[in-house]
């Protein structure tokens, strides 16, 4: 026991020295968010609710004021109205996306989940496919990095929208960094300058100091159940950038001539605003475990990406276990330090959206909540567990104390 913890003592003392780096954007960040609230002059007002129709609610606009400042967007709006980030993410394109227009995905396939909104997969009726929606995506250089040549050739006046997936989703590809996102957008924009640059941004908000619109993205959406929630927001979903383009995602979460004006938000907008004000200091708690989670995976000698030393632009930390067994080994010893059912057993099922089963580890307080220490994968080669979050380092070390244990236990399995 005492020489298994040891390998995370050891690899602690490896990645202190990056931690630095990852203070500073917090603060950076933190700042950015204390002054869209002081901008905004929130005060407790803003945290009443109103019922019915919604109309009329002062904090529900000073809320979407606040997401518009922080992402430096020229509108936006946050709701717990969304189900989840792909809810989100579908009245992005739904509502700006119509018959005989053309999407494509710059980084290969997207999310599973995305694949029945788009209808490559799924109910074709329900997509945009079936609504007349022309789509293509871009193969990956290497199988790894955008096909920056490829992109160049793809894009023309037909192009409607450029959907950019900010992390790797259930691939082992790279993540895409604010840079990355940045050379896109210009390619895109070089090509077609009415084209709609749109980015995917669970995962990825307040890991790097700027956001995607300051580096010329149109609009971006996430979940708050996951980075911008903190950690206690209990459901929703935000879209920030163009007044245009957040005006059609939201006449297509409400209805045209709603729009933004309606929606009780039942008690929740106190929740939403201290959430968003908790992430960055959350975030970065959460990088912090990854950093850890790295070095100890690449000292046990698994291929574990992103590297120790490489900056983060996402939450997620792969390990790839090249056989089933592991993975579902990995994500029941992660349950078992959950602070939230850590007495169940996860086992691999079939989820909506999903094409294959998945093995979820989320002892978490909100369901699904992914700013939360958990861990996920399909059951499925390379059979990589995605582990994410942590509300605290501290959760993400002793988590990992465990994890050693239980695959030195198991190594004559997993090597």
């Amino acid at each position: 026991m005492d020489n298994n913890n040891n390998i995370v003592q050891v690899a602690e003392e490896k990645i202190k020295k990056y931690f630095e780096l990852v203070d500073e954007i917090k603060e950076y960040n933190q700042e950015k968010v204390l002054k869209a609230f002081c901008d905004n002059k929130i005060g407790l007002e803003h945290f009443a609710t109103v019922s019915g129709y919604g109309h009329d609610d002062m904090g529900r606009e000073a809320l979407d004021k606040v997401f518009a400042n922080v992402f430096k967007a020229e509108k936006a709006f946050a709701r717990n109205h969304f189900v989840s980030g792909t809810h989100t993410l579908a009245c992005c394109l739904f509502g700006n996306l119509r018959y005989g227009e053309k999407l494509i995905s710059v980084a290969g396939a997207p999310y599973d989940t995305m694949e029945e909104v788009i209808g490559t997969r799924g109910n074709k009726r329900a997509s945009l496919i079936g609504h007349g929606v022309l789509y293509d995506e871009i193969p990956l250089k290497n199988g790894m990095d955008v096909n920056f040549e490829a992109l160049k050739d793809a894009i023309d006046k037909s192009v409607k929208m450029v959907l950019i997936q900010r992390s790797r989703g259930y691939s082992l590809r790279n993540s895409l960094n604010i840079e990355t996102i940045g050379k896109i957008v210009d390619v895109v924009k070089s090509k077609n300058p009415d084209c709609i640059c749109f980015v995917d941004n669970c995962y990825g908000e307040f890991v790097e100091k700027y956001e995607p619109l300051e580096v010329g993205a149109d609009l971006i959406a996430g979940s708050l159940i996951k980075n911008p929630g903190g950690g206690i927001v209990e459901a929703g979903g935000y879209v920030a950038g163009k007044e245009e383009y957040v005006d059609q995602a939201a006449y297509r979460l409400t209805a045209p001539g709603i729009g933004t004006e309606g929606g009780a938000m039942l008690n929740q907008l106190r929740l939403i605003f201290q959430g968003l004000f908790m992430a960055p200091s959350v975030v970065s708690e959460a990088i912090k475990g990854s950093i850890l989670a790295s070095q100890v995976f690449e000292d046990m000698g698994f291929v574990s990406t992103p590297k120790p030393y490489e900056k983060r632009t996402d939450l997620i930390q792969t390990i790839k276990f090249g056989a089933p067994e592991p993975l579902l080994e990995f994500c029941k010893t992660l349950q078992s330090f959950s602070p939230v059912e850590s007495y169940l057993t996860p086992v691999p099922d079939g989820v909506p959206g999903y094409d294959s089963k998945l093995i979820m580890a989320g002892g978490t307080f909100i369901e699904g909540s992914t700013i939360e220490l958990s861990a996920d994968g399909p059951v499925r080669p390379p059979y990589a567990a995605y582990m994410q979050g942590g509300l605290n380092y501290a959760h993400v070390k002793i988590a990992l104390k465990g994890i050693v244990d239980k695959l030195k236990e198991q190594e004559n399995v997993l090597r």
